[in-house]
C-alpha cells in the first residue's frame, strides 16, 4: 500500500498472500482487508509502533479514532475483525510474540434493517429503462441487468463477475460464485432470462472488445463492468422511476429476499439462494417481513 514503510508493508503483504493462497479468499475480500489494515498500519506507522510491538492500548486508541471520524459500528467491527486476524497471523508465523488484540471487544451494533422496495416500486424501477426518452443507448443491457438483479438476488460483485458460461437459461438457472469462491445455483425467472438472451443477441456482440473475454455484462468501453458503474446505472433508473429511497444494487438483493418471504418462501431456501453460510444472516429479512405486516395492520385495521 502506498506510503507504508518496512516492516509495515512486508507484514501486510505476507498476510494478504496468506488470505489468497491458504484461505482462498476472493479478490473483493482481500481488497477489504487491504483497505482496513492499510489504515491501521498507517496509524501505527505514524505513531512509531511496529506491528510486532503493538499493545492493546494502541489498538484501543486506533478504534477510538475510528469512532471519532464517524465510522458506523458495523465498519468499526469489521476493522476490529481484520486487526484480530492480522495479529493472530503474526503470532502463528512467529513474526510477533504476542497477540495484542485478543481481549479487544467488538462494539455493540444496532439491528440494521436494509432499504427494501415495495412490489409496485420494484415494477416501476424494472420498467424505467423502457420509459427513458429518448431511449438509452444501452437500454437492453440495463433492462437485462435490473431484471437479473431482482430475479436472482445476487451481490453486485457476483453480477459484474458473471460469465456467459455460467448461464443455463433454458434450464432456468445461473451458476454464481460468491464469497470465498463458493459456488451455488440460483433460479432465474422467465422475464430476466428473456431480457438476458436479447442482450446477448442484440447488443453484447457490438459492445465486446478485446478485454471482454466471456464476461456477461459489458461497459461501453467493451470490458467488464465495474461495481461503481452498476451502482450508477441503478441510481439513474431510480430517478427515472421517481423513487426517493436510497436504492443501490444491494437493495435488489434485500428486496428479492423480502418479497420471497412475504410470499411464503421457506427461510432455508432463501438462505441457499442468497449464498449465506449461516441462516442467522438470512433471518434479518424475517424482521423486515414483520415490519411489513405491522404496516399493513396499521394502514387497514379500523383501530390501527
Amino acid at each position: 500500500m502506498p506510503g507504508l514503510q518496512e516492516p509495515y508493508r512486508t507484514s501486510l503483504e505476507a498476510f494478504l498472500n496468506y488470505l489468497t493462497l491458504e484461505r482462498n479468499f476472493s479478490g473483493n475480500t482481500r481488497a477489504s482487508y487491504l483497505n482496513d489494515l492499510g489504515r491501521y498500519l498507517s496509524w501505527l506507522q505514524s505513531a512509531g509502533v511496529a506491528p510486532s510491538e503493538a499493545v492493546p492500548g494502541d489498538i484501543r486508541k486506533f478504534i477510538l479514532e475510528l469512532h471519532e471520524i464517524g465510522l458506523e459500528a458495523s465498519s468499526v467491527a469489521r476493522n476490529i475483525s481484520a486487526i484480530r486476524s492480522f495479529h493472530k497471523f503474526l503470532v502463528t508465523e512467529r513474526l510477533s510474540e504476542s497477540n495484542p488484540s485478543e481481549n479487544i471487544h467488538q462494539p455493540r451494533q444496532g439491528r440494521y434493517l436494509p432499504c427494501v422496495l415495495t412490489v409496485d416500486e420494484m415494477m416501476r424501477l424494472l420498467d424505467a429503462p423502457l420509459r427513458q426518452h429518448p431511449p438509452g443507448k444501452y437500454l437492453i443491457r440495463d433492462k437485462a441487468m435490473l431484471e437479473f438483479l431482482y430475479a436472482t438476488g445476487v451481490r453486485v460483485s457476483e453480477l459484474t463477475g458473471l460469465t456467459q458460461q455460467s448461464l443455463y437459461l433454458d434450464g432456468g438457472f445461473v451458476r454464481v460464485f460468491g464469497k470465498g469462491s463458493k459456488e451455488r445455483l440460483v433460479p432465474i425467472g422467465e422475464s430476466a432470462a428473456t431480457w438476458v438472451k436479447r442482450y446477448q443477441e442484440e447488443l453484447r456482440p457490438s459492445l465486446a472488445g478485446p478485454r471482454a473475454q466471456d464476461t456477461l455484462f459489458l461497459s461501453g468501453r467493451g470490458s467488464g463492468m465495474s461495481r461503481m458503474a452498476a451502482w450508477n446505472i441503478v441510481r439513474q433508473y431510480t430517478v427515472i422511476a421517481g423513487i426517493e429511497k436510497a436504492v443501490s444494487p444491494h437493495t435488489f438483493r434485500h428486496t428479492f429476499a423480502t418479497h420471497l418471504l412475504e410470499g411464503g418462501a421457506d427461510l432455508r431456501a432463501v438462505q441457499e439462494m442468497l449464498g449465506h453460510s449461516s441462516i442467522i444472516a438470512t433471518q434479518i429479512y424475517t424482521h423486515i417481513d414483520r415490519s411489513f405486516i405491522k404496516e399493513v395492520h396499521r394502514t387497514f385495521h379500523p383501530r390501527g
